[in-house]
């Protein structure tokens, strides 16, 4: 495999170009992904935005090898650290879940309901090193949980994931990223499914192990409000292209595209309000989940 990150080449973590996915569905051939290109170097967050069915998750799962083979066809290139996983397929096995990790959106999906806490996070650590003893591998995913701000993290790897909260879970599934010391995060949703308050505790956490750690993210979301805060660059994706790409700063405050300046629209703003403490308009536009599902 590739050696990692080297900053004398310059080479990125991720180099996508012209990436196209083509699923079979019972209509026929959908192009759900139609000739992207794209690249995360060390410490950025690259975000790809925009509405249920653009293909921004399809984008993910098809670079980590993650859609059914038999579904879905994938040309272009896609280099892990110079590993094309496109052109060699089981390349993927050897850098995803090491080089590379994914958060998926749902903690309550993603994680088994019948093992502990600490069993499915044992396993993560132990595909790093199958060598390592069991009680190693439960101080490290111990030293894990604590490194994400769980509390008492011992004790919590005695518990199921129906015993804690979903920030928590989220958490977890950070920590379960994090076990195999990727330099390259996917997030696809992490916070789609949390509150407002843990959303924030969430991303927080994202930035510090990327300040800490000088990890690369690509982050998945329909969120422009996450987008705007996490990222260094941002592609706005509508029917299976990049319609907008640029810095965070010039996509959020002069953007070009009207599909861009409409999600723009659908964050929900505070309007006056009246002495009485009501408002004296018509309510603002709905959050980001339900309004940007209406953006056409």
């Amino acid at each position: 495999m590739a050696a990692a990150f080297d900053d004398e080449t310059g080479r990125p973590l991720l180099e996508v170009e012209e990436l196209q996915i083509e699923l079979m569905a019972e209509a026929g051939v959908v192009r759900a992904v139609d000739g992207v290109s794209f690249h995360i170097r060390r410490g950025e967050t690259v975000t790809i935005i925009g509405e249920s069915g653009s293909g921004k998750s399809t984008t993910a799962m098809g670079i980590l090898r993650l859609l059914p083979p038999e579904l879905a066809v994938l040309s272009g290139t896609a280099r892990f650290q110079g590993v094309d996983v496109i052109a060699d397929p089981r390349a993927v096995r050897e850098v995803r879940g090491r080089s590379v990790s994914l958060i998926p959106q749902d903690p309550m999906t993603a994680l088994s309901p019948v093992h502990t806490i600490g069993q499915q996070l044992r396993e993560a650590v132990r595909l790093r090193d199958p060598r390592m003893s069991k009680a190693d591998a439960a101080a490290r995913a111990a030293e894990l949980l604590a490194r994400v701000h769980i509390p008492d993290p011992r004790a919590q790897l005695r518990r199921y994931p129906h015993q804690l909260s979903g920030g928590m879970l989220q958490r977890v599934l950070i920590a379960i990223a994090l076990a195999g010391s990727p330099v390259l995060l996917v997030a696809d949703e992490p916070t789609s499914a949390l509150d407002v308050t843990v959303q924030a505790g969430i991303l927080d956490l994202l930035l510090e192990v990327q300040e800490n750690t000088g990890i690369g993210i690509l982050m998945i979301t329909h969120d422009i409000g996450v987008a705007r805060l996490v990222s260094d660059r941002i592609h706005v994706m509508k029917d299976g292209r990049f319609v907008e790409s640029g810095e965070a700063e010039q996509i959020v405050d002069d953007p070009r595209d009207p599909y861009t300046k409409k999600l723009l629209t659908a964050v929900p703003r505070l309007g006056p309000w009246d002495e009485d403490g009501g408002p004296p308009h018509a309510p603002e536009p709905r959050a980001d989940s339900v309004a940007l599902e209406e953006v056409r």
